[in-house]
């Protein structure tokens, strides 16, 4: 998957504030990065609400991955204003 930095903070920001950092379950303080179709779905939860936002990107293969929010986020905006690649 390729995409720009600010394609990606955009809709991670969106749905990132409905992330609790202390969860009984560990796995609802990460976010789900779904790629398909040329698409980038960015879901979270907290079991209440679920928020998805969406982007373009250039992908070579179609996949699912669950990443620490925190984590992720941090690492996106500290990245280089150039295209993220993985």
């Amino acid at each position: 998957m390729t995409v720009e930095r600010e394609r990606l903070l955009a809709p991670l920001q969106a749905v990132i504030g409905v992330v609790e950092r202390r969860q009984t379950m560990p796995v609802l303080a990460n976010v789900l990065l779904a790629v398909s179709d040329g698409r980038l779905s960015i879901t979270a939860t907290d079991l209440e609400v679920e928020l998805v936002a969406t982007t373009d990107v250039t992908i070579q293969q179609a996949g699912d991955i669950t990443v620490p929010a925190g984590s992720f986020s941090i690492s996106c905006v500290r990245y280089p204003r150039s295209p993220l690649s993985r």
